[in-house]
């Protein structure tokens, strides 16, 4: 039997399923297993003295960081053990050798396996004739009233998150179901971590339809490509009724050269259509933007401001949407793209990710000041529509391009769902961020949804 502790440093703010599943399965094969949610729970020395081996959870560019820092301060601090990685960016946080194997795709039985022999470094020299993974295990996780809420109508539910799926079968170029037990946690509402809910889209509703026989006052909210909203337009009012709040949706940009580029498959028009078709289900759309990336023109970031005022959305979109920068990890297929390959420099090992500026400097310039008004938003509690303003202004005068009057073309309603807590995606650590957290050094970033989570 070996004493694993399993480590998860950021999960946009939900209790971490995955770490529920691998304690079940690493159990299920007879090992002695305790869990870290250090964005909860900070660093717990005594707990880190405690395992023979460590794992850290990596579904995302922001946990990777995080993680390869705690694994860093664990070994200057005496605590040096075998350390993994599982999760999306394994790859990535194996790299420079600052873990000892990873562990990438459905890597359940890899993981348990490696922690039998924790001297193989990787999926490929451990046997994985491990037993089939058991049911999660949630009891090592803190509850689930540590973890954010949902606003809506006046008050706060608790959230819980699962997912229908693995994997996502799109290849956007920047992308890199134990409901009963949650709702006993307390779970009110749950968000379906599904890379896009609608990549299955029979199974996925049968799942809806099945939570909510079961739980009808169970609220939800899913990520769903833009062109995937369209396409099951007849579908919404049937979400709406078994309890979607909210979609998430990648919109990204409504420059036509971007889109194409990140091969997203829609148009801003389709974005348009998307949000009009989602609230005359009475479901409202929170989108993802990436303003900066190398192809990024002045005029397309007055564009996004502009969509986001003229449809009502400003209550939707958490400010640090306007100063997202694109991610390019390794692996990143925006590595092999002709549009974005001469703008790529050095990779960074510190970044977990492929340098880049834009040919226009001013637009470098503007994107940290953006950040800046968002983390100073974040600091101060400043309402959304004041923070909308000021990124106006700071946009307006850096590009010097002249501010139009905007028609709203689409009304939302007076209140609008959405989380207690801003999750972020897509830029470097802010300082505010880094003292939220328990972390060696008080590690704590922003998550990098344009390079892999994001729909």
């Amino acid at each position: 039997m070996t004493k694993v502790l399993l480590v998860s440093t950021y999960d946009l703010g939900r209790r971490p399923s995955e770490l529920a599943w691998a304690s079940g399965a690493l159990e299920h094969a007879g090992h002695e297993v305790r869990c870290l949610d250090v964005d909860v729970e900070g660093r717990n020395e005594a707990r880190l003295e405690w395992p023979d081996v460590v794992a850290f959870y990596v579904p995302m560019h922001t946990a990777t960081s995080l993680a390869l820092e705690l694994a860093d301060a664990v070994k200057s601090a005496g605590h040096a053990k075998p350390a993994a990685a599982f999760g999306l960016y394994a790859d990535a946080a194996t790299r420079d050798g600052r873990v000892d194997a990873g562990f990438a795709g459905e890597y359940l039985e890899s993981l348990v396996a490696w922690v039998g022999h924790p001297t193989r470094r990787d999926a490929a020299e451990v046997s994985l004739r491990s037993p089939a993974p058991a049911v999660p295990d949630h009891s090592h996780l803190p509850a689930l009233t540590e973890y954010g809420r949902l606003r809506v109508g006046g008050e706060e539910k608790i959230v819980g998150s699962l997912s229908t799926t693995r994997g996502c079968p799109s290849r956007c170029l920047h992308c890199p179901v134990p409901v009963d037990v949650l709702v006993s946690d307390g779970a009110q509402h749950l968000t379906f971590s599904d890379a896009d809910f609608l990549g299955a889209p029979k199974h996925s509703l049968r799942c809806a339809e099945a939570i909510h026989a079961s739980h009808p006052d169970v609220t939800f909210d899913v990520t769903v490509r833009v062109d995937r909203i369209l396409r099951h337009a007849g579908e919404w009012t049937r979400m709406a009724r078994l309890g979607c709040l909210y979609v998430v949706s990648a919109f990204e940009s409504t420059d036509s050269v971007v889109l194409d580029a990140l091969d997203k498959g829609h148009t801003a028009s389709d974005m348009h259509d998307a949000v009009v078709l989602l609230r005359s289900s009475g479901i409202e759309v929170r989108p993802t933007w990436l303003p900066f990336t190398p192809l990024t023109r002045r005029e397309a970031l007055v564009g996004i401001l502009d969509f986001v005022e003229a449809h009502d959305l400003v209550e939707n979109v958490d400010p640090v949407q306007y100063s997202v920068r694109l991610l390019v990890p390794p692996g990143s297929l925006v590595l092999s793209s002709p549009a974005f390959r001469p703008s790529i420099g050095e990779y960074d090992v510190t970044s977990l990710s492929w340098t880049w500026k834009s040919p226009d400097p001013e637009l470098d310039r503007l994107q940290a000041e953006l950040a800046a008004i968002a983390e100073d938003a974040l600091d101060r509690s400043v309402a959304h529509g004041e923070t909308f303003e000021a990124v106006r202004n700071a946009v307006h005068a850096s590009t010097g391009l002249a501010r139009k009057r905007v028609e709203i073309v689409s009304a939302g309603p007076a209140s609008r769902p959405r989380p207690s807590e801003a999750w972020f995606c897509c830029a470097e650590p802010t300082a505010a961020q880094r003292t939220e957290s328990g972390c060696a050094a008080d590690e704590r970033a922003q998550a990098s949804d344009q390079c892999a989570e994001s729909p």
